[in-house]
């Protein structure tokens, strides 16, 4: 399955976890500091529609901030009910909108990580497919998108998913599950506890304070994108049984 498709499901099937949701469920808070469930969900609309113009215009206006411009992007969105959200959600789930010149995976890491953030408050299990999970776990590892502003928290770690197999990264080792993994490289404390290794306290520590990220570095990011060639759309990788 290539990682659009993947997409096209995860948009479609976060429409329905939503849908699901009464008041309360909906108004809890997130994973995602200052957003409810709610303000996730509308967070998930913001670029289905024109999104590379939205982005260009945060790294002109914002001079790369792309934590605010999703606040305020979302906050405009979370405006709508969350039956006019979902509806969108799934009327423009196949959007090709992308982060520019980054292909799908960042787009895919992204709601798979909101999944988290919508679930794991809220008590949902969901057993997530080990083809997508992969796919959120190299890009986080290998060359994550500005948007994700990891700076160098995975420097000097090798990260080892015991249940998978996979691994990236050389030195203080930190091992676990894929799953917390992932939740702990993209900077969600709820992922260290099921974690262990010598690398485990130096990971913790990036995670509940990490560096602050001044204009120029925000631009250098922007920058290594832009230069960079642009990854082709990928199927699932081998090591997890794709083609």
């Amino acid at each position: 399955m290539k990682v659009h498709d993947m997409l096209v499901e995860e948009r479609r099937r976060m429409a329905d976890q939503l849908d699901g949701l009464d008041a309360g469920q909906l108004a809890t808070p997130s994973l995602s500091q200052g957003w409810t469930v709610h303000d996730v969900g509308a967070h998930l609309i913001t670029y289905l529609r024109f999104g590379q113009l939205k982005l260009y215009w945060g790294i002109v206006s914002m001079a790369a901030d792309f934590d605010r411009l999703n606040r305020e992007l979302t906050a405009r969105a979370a405006r709508m009910p969350t039956a006019q959200i979902t509806d969108r959600l799934r009327r423009w789930s196949t959007s090709r909108t992308t982060i520019p010149r980054s292909g799908y995976d960042p787009v895919l890491t992204d709601i798979l990580l909101h999944d988290y953030d919508v679930r794991v408050p809220l008590g949902i299990a969901r057993d997530v497919p080990e083809d997508r999970l992969w796919v959120a776990f190299q890009h986080l590892a290998a060359k994550p998108s500005p948007g994700y502003s990891m700076g160098s928290r995975l420097a000097g770690l090798r990260l080892e998913a015991v249940d998978t197999g996979w691994t990236s990264g050389s030195g203080a080792v930190v091992r676990g599950n894929a799953e917390s993994l992932v939740l702990a490289m993209s900077g969600r404390a709820v992922g260290l506890d099921a974690l262990e290794g010598d690398g485990l306290p130096l990971l913790r520590e990036r995670v509940a304070a990490p560096p602050p990220r001044g204009t120029l570095e925000r631009l250098k990011s922007v920058v290594r994108v832009v230069v960079d060639p642009p990854p082709p759309e990928r199927r699932s990788r081998g090591a997890v049984g794709g083609s």
